[in-house]
């Protein structure tokens, strides 16, 4: 049963629904790229989807508006699947559960995907409109922008004919994004040794220990908030204890995506029985710790630990401390910020995925910086600082930043139109996060770009909703900027 049903605008919510029970977490894409296609097979619209799965479509302008100038309308398709703890959706293979509550919609125990599946919905119900009448439509459907832009880096846009963009990417309506960071994944593996002809003695005993109870939240637009990162935290604690106890991992994990600050992780340590004692002293230390150093942005983090019973096969002692140590020398959070403009991160990175396995331990970091030499510099940084600890190293998914254009014509035109509606001029905004516009403006000579969107809140999290009312209001500005001739 539809739970969107009776709200306005009525065919962006329906095929915002449409999208939303259609798995397409990034990396599992295949199915909602088959559905793009398909709307537009339906609609007899011309289609293109690449090897990638990205998606172009084109409608042909309206009756009166052949002399206009096309617009291009981007999206991407893929979100951050991520759930709570103990949640059973399978977001690999089911749709959302939709609910409202307040005037917001969310997904029960998951994330919602409104970045960027309200894009999505935009763009689909402009296709899909037979009774508004609009210039050329040329949309782009992009593929796993949350890991790394690997579709809009890989897509071909040679038969576009527009040179204006509307990127439909925001989180805050009435702030117009005109700028923003340009970025890299950064992973380290460090190598890890197994406990060769080790035995298993009664003297052993097992620990799990977590750190849980945090916000959260998009390493771009959050990561200035003071939050506190799980994998991180967890790596301080681990530290702590193998300063005092002969401390041998068995396993290690935390976080979701690069792209979002870990709210969970957990560790299972192997020590001797006479040392219990004083590793519970040594967390229980470090619990009060955190707890007091996050307790204006993290109230609910806490410390846990379990006793576990049964055997395991262990990390040996200098493998499991050279891994922390690496951990603990490589930076994390904001590195710079802009000396152009107030309260603007310039450099930062984020451990946002850290897991142990038999390559060793892993650890996956977003970087993002507005300026290309500095996000340079901070690989260049983290490279070696891995390296000096015997690790490897590789960065994937450079992309470049989107700079500020003193002349828009599409940025004027946009911003006449709001005040007008609106009764006062929208904020143009530079943004710490990353956006297709730098890797699309590098394809199209003089692409013209501005980024908008509905109220979001809490993206890459389980807790993130979107504003009703203000998706429809994003809507019908949408139609006057695209309506009005020039």
């Amino acid at each position: 049963m539809s739970v969107l049903t009776g709200m306005e605008p009525k065919s962006v919510f329906t095929f915002f629904e449409e999208i939303c029970q259609i798995p397409h977490g990034s990396g599992n894409v295949d199915q909602i790229s088959d559905y793009l296609q398909e709307f537009a097979r339906k609609r007899k619209l011309f289609c293109i989807q690449d090897e990638l799965k990205n998606i172009i479509i084109i409608k042909e302008a309206s009756a009166g508006y052949e002399e206009e100038k096309p617009y291009i309308l981007q999206a991407h398709m893929d979100m951050v699947a991520v759930k709570e703890p103990g949640c059973d959706v399978d977001m690999t293979r089911e749709g959302l559960r939709l609910k409202t509550a307040d005037g917001r919609i969310y997904a029960e125990g998951t994330s919602l995907g409104g970045d960027d599946g309200i894009g999505v919905a935009y763009c689909l119900a402009l296709l899909d409109a037979q009774d508004i009448a609009l210039p050329r439509l040329e949309v782009i459907l992009t593929v796993d922008e949350e890991t790394g832009m690997e579709g809009a880096t890989g897509i071909d846009l040679s038969m576009l004919r527009g040179r204006r963009m509307i990127n439909l990417d925001q989180e805050e309506e009435g702030i117009f994004i005109t700028s923003c960071a340009g970025g890299a994944r950064v992973d380290v593996v460090i190598p890890m040794e197994q406990e060769r002809n080790s035995t298993w003695t009664k003297d052993m005993c097992l620990m799990e220990m977590k750190v849980t109870g945090l916000l959260g939240g998009h390493s771009g637009m959050e990561i200035n908030k003071g939050r506190g990162n799980a994998n991180c935290l967890l790596g301080q604690v681990l530290q702590a204890v193998e300063e005092q106890v002969a401390l041998q991992l068995v396993n290690m994990r935390g976080g979701v995506a690069d792209n979002a600050i870990a709210r969970e992780a957990s560790a299972v340590l192997a020590v001797k029985e006479e040392e219990k004692a004083a590793l519970e002293a040594i967390i229980k230390e470090q619990h009060d710790r955190i707890r007091q150093s996050f307790q204006e942005t993290d109230a609910g983090v806490e410390v846990v630990y379990s006793m576990l019973a049964g055997e395991a096969v262990y990390y040996t002692s200098d493998s499991s401390r050279r891994a922390l140590h690496c951990l603990g020398e490589l930076p994390n959070g904001v590195v710079a910020m802009s000396q152009d403009v107030e309260d603007l991160v310039e450099t930062s990175l984020n451990l946002g995925v850290v897991v142990l396995s038999e390559e060793g331990l892993r650890l996956q970091y977003a970087v993002r910086s507005s300026v290309d030499r500095e996000k340079d510099a901070l690989c260049d940084r983290m490279t070696r600082t891995a390296r000096e600890a015997g690790a490897q190293v590789s960065i994937r998914g450079s992309y470049p930043g989107w700079a500020y254009q003193k002349d828009s014509p599409l940025r004027d035109k946009m911003v006449q139109i709001y005040e007008r509606m609106y009764g006062h001029k929208p904020i143009l905004q530079a943004i710490h996060a990353g956006l297709e516009c730098g890797i699309l403006s590098s394809k199209i000579e003089g692409l013209d770009c501005v980024c908008i969107g509905p109220d979001l809140q809490d993206v890459h999290t389980a807790q993130e909703q979107m504003d009703i009312a203000s998706v429809g209001r994003v809507w019908e500005y949408l139609l006057a900027v695209l309506t009005q001739k020039a």
